[in-house]
């Protein structure tokens, strides 16, 4: 497998047109069980009880606002995730949201909770994740027990452009891409 993987190549695909990127693609290939080998910090390892049903590519944006606290003090605060979601085949098979949530395209969703979570490798990722999920509705997501966050680029919110009350209210989007690992009951 090249060391590229197949979601890598989906990202630079959408946001490049450079040949030579597209060229290091064409060797990769992706299973659902390859993107889970890297390993992940001890925090958000899934279960033993738990196997990979799927995983899914984001692109999209982690959506920001600045607030101020009652010393007048601001700080960008979390909102939401906004990204379409694809498989290892580049389709776009769902759409990732507030709550947060995942919605297939088979109208199946599951909406997570955050159990652990551990840092991104670089300093502009969001930290990668376990959440656990409760599906709603029958279809892909009917069964997922927990989603991992991993491989995250980008994301994270820049101190700059919220530096006092009078930014208050202003918003911020973060382009980033991620992984997301769906896990089932064994």
């Amino acid at each position: 497998m090249s060391p590229i993987s197949i979601y890598s190549c989906i990202t630079l695909a959408a946001i490049a047109s450079a040949g030579v990127l597209l060229a290091a693609c064409a060797g990769a290939t992706m299973t659902d069980a390859a993107v889970a080998a890297p390993d992940v910090p001890a925090p958000i390892k899934a279960a033993d009880g738990e196997k990979i049903a799927f995983v899914w590519h984001a692109i999209g944006s982690q959506v920001y606002e600045c607030r101020a606290d009652a010393k007048g003090a601001t700080a960008w605060a979390f909102v939401a995730p906004e990204a379409d979601l694809f498989d290892s085949r580049g389709a776009k098979v769902g759409t990732h949201g507030a709550g947060p949530h995942w919605a297939a395209a088979d109208g199946s969703k599951t909406v997570g909770t955050v159990k652990a979570r551990a840092p991104g490798e670089g300093a502009a990722d969001v930290p990668w994740l376990l959440l656990a999920a409760k599906p709603e509705g029958s279809g892909r997501m009917a069964a997922v027990t927990s989603v991992q966050r991993i491989h995250t680029h980008g994301g994270s919110a820049t101190p700059a452009g919220c530096t006092q009350a009078a930014d208050a209210g202003k918003g911020l989007k973060q382009p980033y891409t991620a992984d997301y690992v769906f896990f089932v009951a064994k």
